[in-house]
Protein backbone atom coordinates (compact mmCIF):
# COMPACT_ATOMS: atom_id res chain seq x y z
CA UNK A 1 0.00 0.00 0.00
CA UNK A 2 1.07 3.57 -1.05
CA UNK A 3 0.29 6.59 1.20
CA UNK A 4 0.23 10.05 -0.79
CA UNK A 5 -0.28 12.92 1.19
CA UNK A 6 -1.00 16.00 -1.30
CA UNK A 7 -1.59 19.75 -0.03
CA UNK A 8 -2.42 23.04 -1.64
CA UNK A 9 -1.01 25.95 1.09
CA UNK A 10 -3.73 27.99 2.13
CA UNK A 11 -6.07 26.90 -0.85
CA UNK A 12 -9.22 27.33 1.39
CA UNK A 13 -10.92 30.78 1.67
CA UNK A 14 -14.25 32.55 2.34
CA UNK A 15 -16.94 33.67 -0.88
CA UNK A 16 -16.02 36.32 -2.75
CA UNK A 17 -18.83 38.91 -4.27
CA UNK A 18 -16.22 39.04 -7.51
CA UNK A 19 -16.84 35.66 -7.94
CA UNK A 20 -20.39 35.22 -7.41
CA UNK A 21 -20.74 34.48 -3.87
CA UNK A 22 -17.91 31.00 -4.31
CA UNK A 23 -14.80 30.72 -3.08
CA UNK A 24 -11.69 30.48 -4.89
CA UNK A 25 -12.14 26.89 -4.47
CA UNK A 26 -15.06 26.57 -5.92
CA UNK A 27 -14.70 28.92 -8.19
CA UNK A 28 -11.74 27.34 -9.95
CA UNK A 29 -11.47 24.48 -12.33
CA UNK A 30 -10.59 21.33 -10.57
CA UNK A 31 -11.89 18.34 -12.35
CA UNK A 32 -9.07 16.20 -10.31
CA UNK A 33 -10.08 17.31 -6.87
CA UNK A 34 -14.11 17.28 -7.55
CA UNK A 35 -14.43 13.35 -9.20
CA UNK A 36 -11.41 12.50 -6.07
CA UNK A 37 -14.32 14.36 -3.63
CA UNK A 38 -17.11 12.27 -5.14
CA UNK A 39 -15.24 8.65 -5.40
CA UNK A 40 -13.52 9.09 -1.94
CA UNK A 41 -14.34 11.00 1.31
CA UNK A 42 -14.68 14.39 1.71
CA UNK A 43 -15.35 16.34 5.06
CA UNK A 44 -14.08 19.56 7.34
CA UNK A 45 -10.89 19.01 9.33
CA UNK A 46 -9.74 21.65 12.02
CA UNK A 47 -6.18 21.60 11.58
CA UNK A 48 -5.69 24.38 14.31
CA UNK A 49 -5.76 23.69 18.07
CA UNK A 50 -7.57 25.97 19.86
CA UNK A 51 -5.61 28.14 21.56
CA UNK A 52 -2.67 28.07 19.15
CA UNK A 53 -2.04 30.95 16.14
CA UNK A 54 -3.10 29.78 12.93
CA UNK A 55 0.15 29.22 11.62
CA UNK A 56 1.55 26.56 8.87
CA UNK A 57 4.15 24.80 11.30
CA UNK A 58 0.80 23.95 13.57
CA UNK A 59 -1.44 23.25 10.67
CA UNK A 60 1.22 21.17 8.84
CA UNK A 61 2.12 19.49 12.57
CA UNK A 62 -1.23 18.11 12.38
CA UNK A 63 -1.93 17.21 9.04
CA UNK A 64 1.70 14.80 9.70
CA UNK A 65 -0.17 13.21 12.32
CA UNK A 66 1.41 14.57 15.21
CA UNK A 67 -0.65 16.76 18.18
CA UNK A 68 0.71 19.88 18.54
CA UNK A 69 -0.24 20.31 22.12
CA UNK A 70 2.79 17.57 22.53
CA UNK A 71 5.08 18.46 20.62
CA UNK A 72 4.89 22.32 19.27
CA UNK A 73 7.95 24.56 20.18
CA UNK A 74 7.97 27.01 17.66
CA UNK A 75 7.99 27.21 13.72
CA UNK A 76 11.79 27.95 13.03
CA UNK A 77 13.61 25.09 15.22
CA UNK A 78 11.91 23.29 12.46
CA UNK A 79 13.09 25.21 9.39
CA UNK A 80 16.34 24.70 11.46
CA UNK A 81 16.20 21.30 10.74
CA UNK A 82 15.74 21.77 7.42
CA UNK A 83 18.82 23.70 6.89
CA UNK A 84 21.31 21.36 8.77
CA UNK A 85 21.58 23.98 11.32
CA UNK A 86 21.92 21.91 14.72
CA UNK A 87 20.33 23.50 17.88
CA UNK A 88 21.96 22.83 21.20
CA UNK A 89 18.98 22.73 24.32
CA UNK A 90 19.28 26.13 25.33
CA UNK A 91 19.48 27.50 21.90
CA UNK A 92 16.51 29.89 20.46
CA UNK A 93 15.65 29.19 16.41
CA UNK A 94 14.11 32.34 14.77
CA UNK A 95 12.61 32.96 11.55
CA UNK A 96 14.52 35.72 10.04
CA UNK A 97 12.63 37.11 6.97
CA UNK A 98 14.19 39.57 4.82
CA UNK A 99 11.18 42.15 4.23
CA UNK A 100 10.80 45.79 2.62
CA UNK A 101 10.18 48.62 5.58
CA UNK A 102 8.52 51.11 3.68
CA UNK A 103 9.00 55.03 5.57
CA UNK A 104 5.91 57.43 5.52
CA UNK A 105 5.31 60.42 7.78
CA UNK A 106 7.85 59.53 10.45
CA UNK A 107 7.25 55.90 10.60
CA UNK A 108 8.12 52.03 9.52
CA UNK A 109 5.45 50.21 7.39
CA UNK A 110 5.38 46.79 6.63
CA UNK A 111 5.69 47.33 2.52
CA UNK A 112 6.35 43.92 1.77
CA UNK A 113 6.93 40.72 3.63
CA UNK A 114 8.82 38.94 1.21
CA UNK A 115 10.91 41.63 -0.06
CA UNK A 116 9.31 41.20 -3.33
CA UNK A 117 9.87 37.76 -3.65
CA UNK A 118 13.36 38.43 -3.30
CA UNK A 119 15.90 35.59 -5.27
CA UNK A 120 17.68 33.45 -3.52
CA UNK A 121 21.27 34.30 -4.63
CA UNK A 122 20.44 38.12 -3.66
CA UNK A 123 19.39 36.76 -0.12
CA UNK A 124 22.22 34.77 0.81
CA UNK A 125 24.59 37.77 -0.01
CA UNK A 126 22.54 40.05 2.01
CA UNK A 127 22.25 37.19 4.69
CA UNK A 128 26.22 36.75 4.29
CA UNK A 129 26.88 40.52 4.92
CA UNK A 130 24.32 40.22 8.48
CA UNK A 131 27.03 37.32 9.57
CA UNK A 132 29.85 39.21 8.59
CA UNK A 133 28.80 42.09 10.35
CA UNK A 134 26.12 41.18 13.09
CA UNK A 135 27.35 37.71 13.75
CA UNK A 136 29.00 37.19 17.06
CA UNK A 137 29.33 33.97 19.71
CA UNK A 138 25.80 34.75 20.43
CA UNK A 139 23.85 35.50 17.32
CA UNK A 140 24.48 33.92 14.08
CA UNK A 141 22.17 34.21 10.96
CA UNK A 142 22.01 31.50 8.52
CA UNK A 143 20.65 31.72 4.43
CA UNK A 144 18.12 29.94 3.63
CA UNK A 145 15.40 30.14 0.34
CA UNK A 146 14.18 34.09 -0.80
CA UNK A 147 12.83 35.76 1.69
CA UNK A 148 13.04 32.96 4.25
CA UNK A 149 16.33 32.99 6.44
CA UNK A 150 17.07 31.66 10.24
CA UNK A 151 18.84 33.31 13.00
CA UNK A 152 20.15 31.76 15.96
CA UNK A 153 20.15 32.73 19.31
CA UNK A 154 22.95 30.46 21.14
CA UNK A 155 21.70 30.66 24.90
CA UNK A 156 19.10 32.87 24.18
CA UNK A 157 15.95 33.82 25.72
CA UNK A 158 12.75 32.46 24.74
CA UNK A 159 9.84 34.54 27.08
CA UNK A 160 8.46 36.41 23.96
CA UNK A 161 5.63 37.37 21.55
CA UNK A 162 6.30 38.60 17.79
CA UNK A 163 3.67 39.34 14.93
CA UNK A 164 4.17 37.64 11.37
CA UNK A 165 5.37 39.98 9.34
CA UNK A 166 2.50 38.92 6.59
CA UNK A 167 -0.18 39.46 9.19
CA UNK A 168 0.65 43.25 9.09
CA UNK A 169 0.95 44.37 5.54
CA UNK A 170 0.64 47.65 4.72
CA UNK A 171 0.64 48.18 8.38
CA UNK A 172 2.79 50.65 11.09
CA UNK A 173 5.52 47.81 12.65
CA UNK A 174 5.73 50.28 15.69
CA UNK A 175 3.33 47.79 17.71
CA UNK A 176 3.97 45.05 16.64
CA UNK A 177 7.86 44.58 17.60
CA UNK A 178 9.40 42.27 19.82
CA UNK A 179 7.98 42.32 23.00
CA UNK A 180 9.21 39.62 26.49
CA UNK A 181 12.52 39.32 27.90
CA UNK A 182 15.05 39.70 25.59
CA UNK A 183 13.28 41.69 23.33
CA UNK A 184 15.29 45.03 23.28
CA UNK A 185 18.18 43.10 22.17
CA UNK A 186 16.57 41.87 19.28
CA UNK A 187 15.35 45.35 18.36
CA UNK A 188 18.66 46.36 18.34
CA UNK A 189 19.64 44.02 15.96
CA UNK A 190 16.94 44.64 13.48
CA UNK A 191 17.83 48.26 13.70
CA UNK A 192 21.49 47.23 13.18
CA UNK A 193 20.68 45.15 10.14
CA UNK A 194 18.64 47.92 8.54
CA UNK A 195 21.25 50.41 8.49
CA UNK A 196 23.56 47.15 6.85
CA UNK A 197 20.93 46.33 4.09
CA UNK A 198 19.89 50.08 3.41
CA UNK A 199 22.99 50.74 0.86
CA UNK A 200 24.07 47.46 0.25
CA UNK A 201 24.67 47.14 -3.35
CA UNK A 202 22.47 44.28 -3.34
CA UNK A 203 19.20 46.81 -2.85
CA UNK A 204 21.03 49.56 -4.57
CA UNK A 205 20.33 47.70 -7.97
CA UNK A 206 16.98 46.09 -6.56
CA UNK A 207 16.11 49.76 -6.23
CA UNK A 208 17.60 51.29 -9.81
CA UNK A 209 15.28 48.13 -11.49
CA UNK A 210 12.36 49.52 -9.35
CA UNK A 211 12.47 46.73 -7.43
CA UNK A 212 11.19 46.28 -3.44
CA UNK A 213 14.75 46.07 -1.59
CA UNK A 214 14.99 44.35 1.55
CA UNK A 215 15.97 46.83 3.87
CA UNK A 216 15.63 45.29 6.91
CA UNK A 217 14.93 42.07 8.67
CA UNK A 218 12.13 40.79 10.79
CA UNK A 219 12.51 38.30 13.46
CA UNK A 220 9.44 36.00 14.37
CA UNK A 221 8.66 32.11 14.92
CA UNK A 222 11.30 31.57 17.48
CA UNK A 223 11.57 27.97 19.60
CA UNK A 224 13.70 25.61 20.80
CA UNK A 225 14.20 21.93 19.55
CA UNK A 226 11.03 20.46 20.00
CA UNK A 227 10.85 16.53 20.71
CA UNK A 228 8.73 13.97 18.00
CA UNK A 229 8.51 10.66 17.22
CA UNK A 230 9.57 9.05 13.87
CA UNK A 231 6.64 7.73 11.63
CA UNK A 232 8.41 4.81 10.94
CA UNK A 233 8.62 4.35 15.05
CA UNK A 234 4.20 5.82 14.81
CA UNK A 235 3.11 3.89 11.98
CA UNK A 236 5.74 1.47 10.48
CA UNK A 237 6.28 3.11 7.06
CA UNK A 238 9.18 5.09 5.23
CA UNK A 239 8.77 7.98 3.35
CA UNK A 240 9.61 11.36 2.43
CA UNK A 241 8.96 14.87 1.85
CA UNK A 242 8.67 17.22 -1.11
CA UNK A 243 8.61 20.64 -0.42
CA UNK A 244 10.53 24.07 -1.17
CA UNK A 245 9.90 25.23 1.77
CA UNK A 246 11.83 24.52 4.66
CA UNK A 247 9.43 24.72 7.38
CA UNK A 248 7.58 21.32 5.70
CA UNK A 249 11.37 20.09 4.95
CA UNK A 250 12.14 20.47 8.92
CA UNK A 251 9.04 18.60 10.02
CA UNK A 252 9.92 16.33 7.70
CA UNK A 253 13.25 15.69 9.47
CA UNK A 254 11.93 15.32 12.80
CA UNK A 255 9.39 13.47 11.46
CA UNK A 256 12.67 10.70 9.88
CA UNK A 257 11.45 11.29 6.31
CA UNK A 258 14.10 11.49 3.39
CA UNK A 259 13.71 15.04 2.27
CA UNK A 260 13.74 14.90 -1.89
CA UNK A 261 15.17 18.57 -3.49
CA UNK A 262 13.26 18.91 -6.83
CA UNK A 263 14.94 21.74 -9.38
CA UNK A 264 12.60 24.49 -10.26
CA UNK A 265 10.49 24.37 -6.96
CA UNK A 266 10.78 27.98 -5.77
CA UNK A 267 7.62 28.07 -2.90
CA UNK A 268 6.01 30.43 -5.22
CA UNK A 269 3.53 30.36 -8.51
CA UNK A 270 7.00 29.55 -10.80
CA UNK A 271 7.45 26.57 -9.09
CA UNK A 272 7.62 23.11 -10.76
CA UNK A 273 4.71 22.03 -9.85
CA UNK A 274 4.65 18.77 -12.33
CA UNK A 275 8.68 17.81 -11.27
CA UNK A 276 7.33 17.93 -7.86
CA UNK A 277 4.96 15.15 -8.81
CA UNK A 278 7.29 12.88 -10.93
CA UNK A 279 9.66 13.03 -8.35
CA UNK A 280 6.78 11.70 -5.49
CA UNK A 281 5.82 9.32 -7.66
CA UNK A 282 9.71 7.89 -8.52
CA UNK A 283 10.17 8.51 -4.71
CA UNK A 284 7.15 5.71 -4.11
CA UNK A 285 8.84 3.60 -5.74
CA UNK A 286 11.21 2.45 -2.85
CA UNK A 287 9.24 4.50 -0.17
CA UNK A 288 5.73 4.22 1.24
CA UNK A 289 5.05 7.76 2.12
CA UNK A 290 5.14 10.70 0.24
CA UNK A 291 4.32 14.61 1.57
CA UNK A 292 4.01 16.44 -1.44
CA UNK A 293 3.79 20.68 -0.06
CA UNK A 294 2.81 23.09 -2.74
CA UNK A 295 3.17 27.05 -1.50
CA UNK A 296 1.86 28.78 -4.05
CA UNK A 297 -1.83 29.45 -3.17
CA UNK A 298 -0.83 30.93 -0.20
CA UNK A 299 1.90 33.06 -1.22
CA UNK A 300 -0.66 34.56 -3.88
CA UNK A 301 -2.89 35.05 -1.22
CA UNK A 302 -0.70 36.85 1.06
CA UNK A 303 0.07 38.98 -1.95
CA UNK A 304 -3.75 39.49 -2.12
CA UNK A 305 -4.20 38.55 -5.69
CA UNK A 306 -7.15 36.58 -6.43
CA UNK A 307 -6.07 35.71 -9.79
CA UNK A 308 -2.65 34.44 -8.41
CA UNK A 309 -4.54 32.32 -6.03
CA UNK A 310 -6.93 30.59 -8.83
CA UNK A 311 -4.28 29.84 -11.31
CA UNK A 312 -2.40 27.89 -8.35
CA UNK A 313 -5.38 26.26 -7.20
CA UNK A 314 -5.66 24.96 -10.97
CA UNK A 315 -2.05 24.12 -11.13
CA UNK A 316 -2.13 22.35 -8.26
CA UNK A 317 -5.09 20.13 -9.52
CA UNK A 318 -3.54 19.41 -12.69
CA UNK A 319 -0.28 18.93 -12.47
CA UNK A 320 0.41 17.64 -9.00
CA UNK A 321 -3.01 16.31 -8.23
CA UNK A 322 -3.87 15.10 -11.72
CA UNK A 323 -0.07 13.98 -12.72
CA UNK A 324 0.21 11.68 -9.19
CA UNK A 325 -3.00 9.88 -9.36
CA UNK A 326 -2.58 9.10 -13.12
CA UNK A 327 0.99 7.48 -11.94
CA UNK A 328 -0.19 5.77 -8.50
CA UNK A 329 -1.80 2.54 -10.28
CA UNK A 330 0.82 1.12 -11.93
CA UNK A 331 2.35 1.03 -8.45
CA UNK A 332 -0.58 -0.97 -7.06
CA UNK A 333 -2.68 0.14 -3.92
CA UNK A 334 -3.11 3.73 -2.80
CA UNK A 335 -4.45 5.81 -0.07
CA UNK A 336 -4.55 10.18 -1.02
CA UNK A 337 -4.79 12.88 1.52
CA UNK A 338 -5.99 15.72 -0.50
CA UNK A 339 -6.25 19.10 1.71
CA UNK A 340 -4.97 22.71 2.31
CA UNK A 341 -3.18 23.48 6.07
CA UNK A 342 -5.21 26.07 6.94
CA UNK A 343 -7.22 29.03 4.98
CA UNK A 344 -5.57 31.73 3.89
CA UNK A 345 -8.41 34.24 2.67
CA UNK A 346 -7.19 36.90 -0.30
CA UNK A 347 -9.08 39.47 1.28
CA UNK A 348 -7.19 39.12 4.58
CA UNK A 349 -4.06 38.57 3.34
CA UNK A 350 -2.92 36.22 6.31
CA UNK A 351 -4.51 32.70 7.85
CA UNK A 352 -7.10 32.36 9.74
CA UNK A 353 -8.03 29.41 11.90
CA UNK A 354 -11.54 28.02 10.35
CA UNK A 355 -11.41 24.06 9.20
CA UNK A 356 -10.05 23.11 5.96
CA UNK A 357 -12.05 20.29 3.27
CA UNK A 358 -9.94 17.74 2.73
CA UNK A 359 -10.33 14.50 0.60
CA UNK A 360 -9.04 10.95 1.50
CA UNK A 361 -9.40 8.32 -1.35
CA UNK A 362 -8.49 4.79 -1.41
CA UNK A 363 -8.24 2.64 -4.58
CA UNK A 364 -9.94 -0.02 -2.44
CA UNK A 365 -12.56 1.89 -2.36
CA UNK A 366 -12.15 2.17 1.59
CA UNK A 367 -13.38 6.02 2.92
CA UNK A 368 -17.07 7.21 1.87
CA UNK A 369 -18.96 10.03 3.04
CA UNK A 370 -22.39 10.42 4.65
CA UNK A 371 -23.75 12.53 2.13
CA UNK A 372 -23.05 12.55 -1.86
CA UNK A 373 -21.11 16.05 -2.66
CA UNK A 374 -21.01 17.47 -6.04
CA UNK A 375 -17.24 18.86 -5.82
CA UNK A 376 -14.07 19.48 -3.56
CA UNK A 377 -14.74 22.82 -1.88
CA UNK A 378 -15.53 24.35 1.68
CA UNK A 379 -19.09 24.38 1.22
CA UNK A 380 -19.39 20.54 -0.62
CA UNK A 381 -16.84 18.75 2.11
CA UNK A 382 -19.32 21.09 5.17
CA UNK A 383 -22.09 19.38 3.61
CA UNK A 384 -20.46 15.77 3.54
CA UNK A 385 -21.51 15.25 7.17
CA UNK A 386 -18.07 14.47 8.02
CA UNK A 387 -16.03 16.82 10.79
CA UNK A 388 -12.68 15.42 12.09
CA UNK A 389 -12.24 17.95 14.95
CA UNK A 390 -8.07 16.53 16.17
CA UNK A 391 -6.58 17.02 12.65
CA UNK A 392 -3.55 14.93 13.51
CA UNK A 393 -6.27 11.88 13.71
CA UNK A 394 -6.81 12.54 9.79
CA UNK A 395 -3.05 10.71 9.07
CA UNK A 396 -4.26 8.16 11.20
CA UNK A 397 -7.38 7.05 9.17
CA UNK A 398 -5.28 7.81 5.99
CA UNK A 399 -2.58 4.60 7.13
CA UNK A 400 -5.23 2.74 8.58
CA UNK A 401 -7.76 2.64 6.15
CA UNK A 402 -10.69 3.88 8.31
CA UNK A 403 -12.80 6.07 8.44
Amino acid sequence: MKYVILLGDGMADEPLEELGGKTPLEYASTPRMDDLAREGQSGMVDTIPKGYHPGSDVANLSVFGYDPSRCYSGRSPLEAASMGVELGPNDVAFRCNLVYLEPHAGKLYMGDFSAGHISTPEAAELMQTLQDELGDEQFHFYPGVSYRHLMVWRGGKDKLTFTPPHDISGQSIEDHLPKGEGAQELIHLMNSAQMLLNNHPVNRKRDQKGEYPANSIWLWGHGRPPRMETLSAKFGISGAVISAVDLIKGIGVYAGLDVIQVPGATGYLDTNYRGKAEYALEALKTRDFVYLHVEAPDEAAHSGSLEDKLKAIEDFDREVVGRVLDGLPALGDFRVLVLPDHPTPVKRMTHTSDAVPYILFSSRNEFSSKKTVNGYSEKAAAASGVFVRKGHELMDRLIRGKG
